[in-house]
């Protein structure tokens, strides 16, 4: 579990992991990039081995490969500091998969907090909508990875470690690192393309969600977007008109979903005006992001570059 002052909740989400049993954790490893409000003492409490790195070594492949270096399971759990697993059984479930011999990493469901803006609700919910079963992914025996369509590339290499499970030996082939960004679906495509499986365990769950602007939204959509283009070739909006008639029409229906679960009128008010700057940022953000993850060079390439470093920081 990467770590950097995780605040109160983090007592939450060390209740629900030292709840799991049959089975429960054998080792707890926990990599802090400098917190001061008390994680690392909560962390130790609760039973982790803490290590400490300097904020500016974080990246999400690497930091997450060193933890893993500091573990000797068979399989791994990759966890996020304000990720709640429900239930004891969480682990018994994420664990179930790996009957499977090819399957390389096993994610699960997520449910938004009672806080969180009505549409992000919605998204999370609905995300990747395979239900409450397993859904193993393999890539069919007569395709590469590269001739299928890029969302196609999308749902078949989807992995996420918000709350992921990975085989060791699977990692030894396929580390996460070095990875600012987007290690757990670059860890996917590298399985799958190897004839291995990704499962989707929608029977485990874990409460997880963020109350952020808008604006930080669409930074992480960028980035998202970025990666997206540079693994599969995705592109959302391709062209600036796209980005003109996409706000408009995206506003109108997000809206309309916010109208139709008549809220208090106090919530409804800001809930609307928020969901407006989203739409406009998370347009925006998948249009700039598949540009910069066409890697372009000249002039346009560094002013892309130059965006994507001012974006991705303090993106977590």
């Amino acid at each position: 579990m990467p770590t950097l002052n995780a605040g109160p909740l983090l007592d939450e989400v060390l209740a629900a992991i030292l709840t799991q049993r049959a089975p429960g954790f054998d080792e707890l490893v926990a990599i802090d990039s400098g917190s001061s409000d008390g994680t690392v003492e909560r962390l130790r409490r609760a039973g982790f081995r803490v290590e400490g790195i300097h904020k500016r070594e974080f990246d999400h492949g690497s930091t997450r490969d060193r933890g893993i270096s500091l573990t000797t399971g068979d399989v791994i759990v990759l966890l996020v500091q304000d990720a709640t697993m429900q239930g004891p059984d969480w682990l018994a479930k994420m664990v179930a998969p790996f009957a499977d011999p090819q399957v390389a990493g096993v994610w699960c469901r997520q449910i938004p907090r009672p806080v969180c803006q009505p549409v992000m609700a919605r998204r999370i919910n609905g995300w990747p909508g395979w239900g409450e079963g397993v859904t193993v992914k393999k890539l069919p025996a007569d395709k590469r990875l590269e001739e299928l369509p890029p969302f196609e590339q999308l749902f078949l290499c989807a992995f996420d470690n918000v709350a992921s499970v990975v085989r060791r030996t699977a990692w030894q082939r396929f580390p996460l690192g070095p990875r600012r960004f987007g290690e757990d679906i670059y860890f996917g495509k590298r399985a799958i393309a190897a004839g291995l499986g990704i499962a989707h365990q929608g029977g485990a769950v874990v409460m997880h969600s963020h109350d952020r602007s808008a604006w930080s939204e669409g930074k992480r959509t960028f980035c998202d977007h970025r990666n997206l283009r540079g693994l599969f070739g995705l592109v959302g909006i391709p062209t600036y008109d796209a980005v003109k008639k996409g706000i408009p029409d995206a506003t109108r229906e997000h809206v309309d979903y916010v109208r139709s679960l008549e809220l208090p009128a106090e919530v409804e008010a800001p809930a609307i005006a928020w969901t407006r700057d989203y739409v406009k940022w998370q347009v925006w953000g998948q249009y700039l992001g598949a540009k910069a993850g066409a890697n372009p060079g000249g002039l346009k390439g560094l002013l892309l570059r130059w965006l994507g470093r001012r974006l991705e920081r303090g993106i977590g």
